[in-house]
């Protein structure tokens, strides 16, 4: 059986997330439904690095997924797009090897987030428009989440969730003309992270909370911190990383 790794691209906004869920319109359900017809209609699983939730978008989704065929590349490549709707789009596949892992080989990941300074009707789909902007005060904050750090103040509590613990490589916020995008890398991330990390900058650059309140969340983590959340509409999963 060959093994097969894909990037996939996607507009989330029409979806209920990456994974697949009962009566519910989903990512992988729409990949796995273009892979049967090349499998005579025998369901083909997929495997994705990450779970992105309803409404989060991707430039850089990675999953496998096995196959047995003698279809070129290109040729799989062309016909799983034919029955894609035009918001998914599989841009690279690769042939690798059997103990190849989407997620468990996954070595960090990078989001970026993406802030309209405008009304821009036409930014409404994959910005965050920003109502008020002081780029140096998001600046002062940034470097404080780089590095190994509990995030369970950051994240939807799950119970069954015992490791909270992730490293973050880069933080950092960049200002292009009347646009704010936030780029984040970390060797993993919980669940609505993202999205709360940067609610909460968000929420420290329009001064509701405190450097102090902020550098709490981080220094004593706790289950029940009422944060602000980022909607998702602004999230995109931009690339993994794996070891070359």
């Amino acid at each position: 059986m060959n093994r097969y790794k894909v990037i996939i691209q996607y507009d989330g906004s029409s979806f209920s997330g990456f994974q697949s869920q009962e009566n519910l319109n989903t990512i992988q359900d729409k990949i796995e439904y273009s892979l049967s017809f090349l499998n005579q209609n025998n369901l083909i699983r997929i495997v994705a690095a990450s779970r992105t939730d309803a409404g989060v978008h991707a430039l850089g989704q990675v999953a496998h997924f096995n196959f047995d065929t003698k279809l070129s590349l290109d040729a799989i490549k062309r016909a799983l797009n034919a029955r894609l709707p035009l918001q998914i789009r599989i841009i690279d596949i690769k042939a690798v090897n059997t103990e190849f892992h989407s997620r468990f080989d996954a070595i960090k990941k990078q989001y970026l987030y993406q802030c309209s300074l405008t009304e821009n009707p036409l930014l409404s789909k994959d910005h965050f428009a920003l109502k008020q902007f002081n780029f140096e005060r998001l600046k002062d904050i940034e470097h404080e989440l780089v590095g190994r750090h509990n995030f369970l103040s950051f994240s939807k509590f799950d119970i069954e969730k015992k490791n909270t613990i992730c490293e973050i490589f880069k933080s950092k916020w960049t200002l292009e003309d009347d646009k704010l995008f936030y780029i984040i890398e970390g060797d993993r991330f919980l669940h609505h992270m993202v999205r709360y990390l940067v609610g909460t900058m968000i929420g420290y650059m329009e001064k509701k909370i405190s450097t102090q309140e902020f550098l709490s969340l981080l220094a004593n983590p706790r289950k029940d911190a009422k944060l602000l959340k980022a909607p998702a509409n602004g999230l995109i999963l931009n690339k993994i990383f794996y070891e070359k």
